[in-house]
């Protein structure tokens, strides 16, 4: 298996604060990762010593084999990082800022390319625009498009939809994707943990610079989650017996949690046998975010 990233034992100090405490993951090649955690859990952190920002205390760092500090300028190249912050010069149009970046990659035919990202992320009629002049959304779109211009195996999105529009997400999450099934590995933080839940493979969680949680999505939600079961009866209270955890209760309204789907069979049945009718039922999901608070309070 080919690692598109691999943190080996990784720990960064500010004085007395230990940003990351000992942090080992690997992403292997073409993968879709989620890195979460609260604010301060150390995720910028980790992204900014992976990409050559930041120096770490202790431990390695490699993006496609090579190391972010002994062969840093192919690290680089191998790496595209979109910022949470809008970072960008005043003095240029959205085409001049991609010209100047691919010139930082040595590229200097590369219009094909940028006149393509420019197209994928409806960036066409600003093309010419001076970036000073884009609203916030627009601006976080030449980010995306400034990170790709060189055409990294690697992809670093920090935060990429944080205050934007659902048309921007939209158009983005579409291109992600597209970048995905065409072999680019995608690491994606957000706060949006919808978005973690529907696009990535696995998950790593950090709280306090500490590696608590890494798994695949399925595995994580199978573990962490149960299904979320609300019933209306005919009854006020519920039969005795029910493979189920009473999360709720108003009147003749109740919220059971299963431990799964196969429980639901069990609680029915035991409804039948009691002689309860059911007026209302509905039934969710396992949810990421309801995963995260629990391994946030575990640790």
């Amino acid at each position: 298996m080919t690692l598109a990233i691999e943190a080996l034992n990784v720990e960064k100090r500010y004085g007395a604060l230990r940003a990351l405490a000992g942090v080992s993951l690997e992403v292997a090649e073409g993968e879709f990762f989620g890195l979460l955690g609260p604010n301060g859990a150390g995720k910028t952190t980790l992204i900014s010593i992976v990409a050559g920002l930041v120096r770490a205390s202790a431990g390695k760092v490699r993006v496609m084999g090579a190391d972010v500090i002994d062969d840093y300028r192919r690290a680089r190249r191998m790496l595209g990082v979109v910022p949470q912050e809008l970072v960008f010069d005043p003095f240029f149009t959205v085409r001049e800022t991609l010209r100047f970046q691919s010139g930082y990659f040595g590229l200097r035919r590369n219009d094909a390319w940028i006149d393509e990202l420019v197209e994928h992320l409806d960036l066409t009629s600003k093309a010419d625009a001076n970036m000073r002049t884009l609203s916030g959304g627009m601006k976080r779109r030449v980010l995306v498009a400034q990170a790709l211009v060189h055409r990294p195996p690697v992809i670093v999105l920090d935060e990429p939809t944080a205050g934007v529009d659902v048309e921007l997400r939209q158009v983005l999450w579409q291109f992600i994707r597209r970048l995905n099934r065409d072999g680019h590995t995608i690491v994606l933080t957000t706060h949006y943990l919808e978005e973690a839940q529907e696009l990535c493979d696995r998950i790593a969680m950090l709280k306090a610079g500490r590696l608590v949680a890494l798994d695949s999505t399925r595995n994580l939600l199978k573990a962490f989650s149960g299904v979320v079961l609300r019933l209306r009866l005919d009854h006020e209270a519920l039969p005795e017996g029910l493979d189920a955890e009473l999360l709720a209760r108003d009147a003749d309204r109740f919220t059971l949690e299963l431990r799964d789907y196969g429980a639901l069979e069990q609680v029915l049945h035991r409804l039948r046998e009691s002689g309860a009718s059911i007026r209302e039922l509905e039934l969710e999901p396992p949810d990421l975010e309801e995963v995260f608070l629990r391994v946030m309070a575990r640790h």
